[in-house]
């Protein structure tokens, strides 16, 4: 998995596989939410406009990760 952050733009994407992208299909869930499918229909990435907001919330600078199996928590400071 790979997230992707270009501010010129504030646009994030979060890339589930490190395949080859070709005839993805994009699907628009809202105005600041777009999923791209695969042919096969699984889930190749997930954009995200206005992403700072999404991304960052309330606590800029910092993306938590959370294993919900496990309990464990990491947070990664971002630039």
């Amino acid at each position: 998995m790979r997230i992707e952050y270009d501010p010129a733009y504030n646009i994030a994407y979060i890339r589930l596989t490190e395949d080859a992208a070709k005839d993805l299909q994009t699907i628009g869930v809202s105005d600041e939410l777009n999923i791209d499918m695969t042919a096969d229909g699984r889930i190749y990435g997930i954009e995200l406009l206005n992403a700072n907001e999404r991304l960052f919330g309330q606590r800029p600078g910092e993306l938590i990760v959370e294993n919900r199996q496990t309990g464990r928590t990491e947070k990664i400071a971002l630039p």
